[in-house]
């Protein structure tokens, strides 16, 4: 990567930076097309927001990488904390990177006692909760120097609650369908065409558990693990339900669609392959996706829902083996597919992705805010340069300026399928951005699926009851 990721020396000019991408014309070529087309210097856009020399001190949270991540990611992080002590050598970070299952609730009883931290980036699902109790503060993109419409109108959404913007994207990204082409062959499947609905998700994964006697579908459900809902609403939405009307073309998150027939249809699909046809791993009610890894590279699963950095992941895997199983490893890694993620009756959809960086609000912290401070972090991090290297191997760039620099192009060059999941953003829809959406996502919705695939409920009463969970909980806020 060398000289790569060191920050390059011009600016964008004016006229390119106030430019916003047309999500209509967002094809793998296009992608490819504007990449590399400039350059910039992250110091001098930052200095025009807080001064290079200022002193002061920020405490920050976020949720980075793990042992489950390819080397490349930790590296990104490293050259980011490297770059930001040069460019602002009298600002004294202390960072936490918190695992994902347990910085929300941590940042929930630290708000209430009001010891949160300064800054937080969040996966892109949480912030609105801590906006609707007033534990943020105020901040847009402007606030750093940055234009709104660089980044994705989806993604802004994210981040505003009640006429007011409570952050700013980092990266955003949307899923992409990932298939192996040896074990599509071995089930008599053409190998290079993937399902293009959700119904022949259904009958492919029957017919390869039945033809080879292998996992067809990497099915997830686990309750209170983001990767659930960021695989099934895809779904619902695609078949025409949804959680809220998050789905609509002008949503007001204030009705309750869990109840619809598209809904009922994604539900009865997610029956059919776990109970009915038995075609997807057992281990099913309490995946996180990362439990997948390891029958999809011993070539025992067929067909998952991942973002672009699986590829990634499963070659740093398959390299770090040996013998005869790093040789099958790289068979597996070799026979893998991406393509758009299928469609329902309704539409084709996917999770719109991502994470945005908040400020809390003084009266939620410990000690003294200091805004300078924290707003030079968040400048550092959301402009072209580091919401595209941060990305790297697992999303996209938040600003969209980023699509345009030279390190896109070599993510595109080096990341195999990058293009084709890029290709899924105009397809994305954000969850709602609502303060209720973590326990409707991350709890209601996989109840549901419990329920039903456990057999505790019918489909039917599976859905009512979440549709009755739901009303509940949003009549309580």
């Amino acid at each position: 990567m060398g000289a790569l990721l060191a920050s390059s020396a011009m600016i964008l000019s004016g006229p390119v930076a106030a430019q916003s991408i047309d999500p209509e014309k967002w094809t793998p070529d296009y992608v490819r097309s504007i990449a590399g087309k400039t350059t910039v210097d992250t110091a001098a856009e930052c200095a025009k927001a807080v001064p290079l020399d200022y002193e002061g001190q920020v405490d920050y949270w976020y949720v980075g990488p793990n042992e489950a991540n390819p080397e490349l990611e930790h590296k990104m992080y490293a050259d980011f904390w490297a770059a930001w002590e040069e460019t602002y050598p009298n600002i004294e970070v202390n960072a936490q990177n918190l695992g994902y299952n347990d910085m929300l609730n941590k940042l929930r009883t630290a708000a209430l006692g009001n010891a949160a931290p300064d800054v937080a980036r969040l996966p892109i699902l949480w912030g609105s909760e801590f906006a609707a109790k007033g534990q943020l503060s105020e901040l847009k993109p402007e606030d750093v120097g940055y234009d709104s419409a660089n980044f994705w109108p989806g993604a802004m959404k994210s981040v505003s609650l009640n006429g007011k913007t409570w952050g700013i994207p980092t990266n955003n990204e949307t899923m992409a369908f990932i298939w192996n082409a040896g074990i599509f062959e071995e089930a008599g499947l053409d190998p290079e065409k993937a399902p293009d609905t959700w119904a022949e998700v259904v009958e492919y994964s029957k017919q390869i558990k039945e033809k080879t006697g292998k996992a067809g579908y990497g099915l997830v459900a686990r309750v209170n693990a983001g990767n659930t809902p960021f695989r099934f609403m895809p779904m619902v939405w695609g078949e025409g339900g949804g959680a809220l009307d998050e789905a609509s073309e002008s949503p007001t998150y204030q009705d309750v669609w869990i109840g619809k027939e598209g809904t009922v249809r994604a539900v009865q699909n997610y029956y059919d392959m776990y109970v009915r046809d038995k075609s997807v791993p057992v281990s099913a009610l309490t995946n996180t996706q990362t439990e997948n890894q390891d029958p999809f590279l011993a070539n025992q699963l067929a067909m998952v829902i991942a973002h672009p950095s699986e590829y990634a992941t499963m070659l740093d895997r398959a390299n770090k083996a040996t013998g005869s199983d790093k040789e099958a490893a790289m068979a597996v890694v070799n026979n893998m597919r991406y393509g758009k993620i299928p469609a329902g009756q309704d539409r084709r959809a996917v999770v719109f992705g991502g994470s945005n960086v908040h400020i809390f609000n003084p009266d939620n912290v410990e000690g003294d805010l200091d805004m300078e401070a924290a707003k030079a972090l968040v400048c550092f991090m959301t402009g072209p340069e580091w919401s595209t290297k941060l990305a790297w191997v697992s999303s996209n760039p938040g600003n969209t300026r980023g699509f345009e620099t030279e390190w896109m192009k070599e993510r595109l060059d080096t990341i195999k399928f990058l293009d084709v999941s890029t290709s899924m953003l105009p397809s994305g829809i954000p969850f709602p951005p609502v303060a209720e959406s973590p326990e409707i996502m991350n709890i209601i919705i996989p109840e549901m699926l419990q329920n039903a695939l456990t057999e505790k409920m019918t489909v039917e009463e599976a859905v009512a009851d979440a549709e009755k969970k739901v009303k509940a909980l949003l009549d309580g806020m």
